[in-house]
């Protein structure tokens, strides 16, 4: 069986990745976005949120006093930096929130477990033992566990292996920052 390393038809490839609630995902992400970057690769991240009530501003200051009033849309912008918070009905689309992203290489969404979209899991055995995709959903796996798997299994501190196979899978060498030199 192949792994599931399908990409969208345009724009930079998506990949989710998904496990259990504290089981190294954000880590993970964490540890991949600087060793991408130091390769050349500009990185977006969506994260997917529960629930409606988050924070992405401090409470008090003025973009979140504009928010908390009932604007639609907020930007929030400084030198080097933008934010960008919008109500909507619902759950907006993953692809519809990757659309947004395209000054990006790669794109890394955190949950979104059932999107049909290539996936890595990661299964750490403190917090589980069972996947939670199908195999057959996965592209890679990222685990302490010895698991025999139809598509690449990485063990939790293998990041540069890791980062080698999403390059040689997903990215073309040397990404946009090689294009911005040209």
């Amino acid at each position: 069986m192949q792994a599931n390393t399908e990409s969208p038809l345009s724009g930079p490839p998506l990949i989710c990745v998904v496990g259990r609630s504290r089981s190294g995902k954000t880590t993970l992400i964490e540890n991949l976005i600087p060793l991408l970057r130091a390769r050349g690769y500009r990185i977006g991240t969506i994260k997917h949120h529960a629930h409606s009530d988050f924070d992405f501003d401090v409470p008090g200051k003025d973009s979140w006093r504009h928010a908390n009033a009932g604007s639609e849309h907020v930007i929030i912008a400084a030198p080097g930096k933008i934010g960008s918070v919008e109500r909507t009905d619902g759950d907006p689309a993953l692809d519809e929130l990757a659309g947004r992203m395209d000054d990006v290489d790669l794109i890394f969404a955190e949950g979104y477990h059932w999107e049909a979209k290539p996936k890595i899991e990661v299964l750490r055995s403190a917090r589980s033992r069972e996947l939670r995709c199908n195999p057959g959903q996965l592209s890679a796996v990222i685990t302490d566990l010895p698991l025999d798997l139809p598509v690449p299994v990485f063990g939790l501190g293998e990041i540069e292996a890791l980062a080698d196979w999403l390059e040689s899978t997903f990215l073309k060498p040397g990404g946009r920052a090689a294009e911005d030199a040209e």
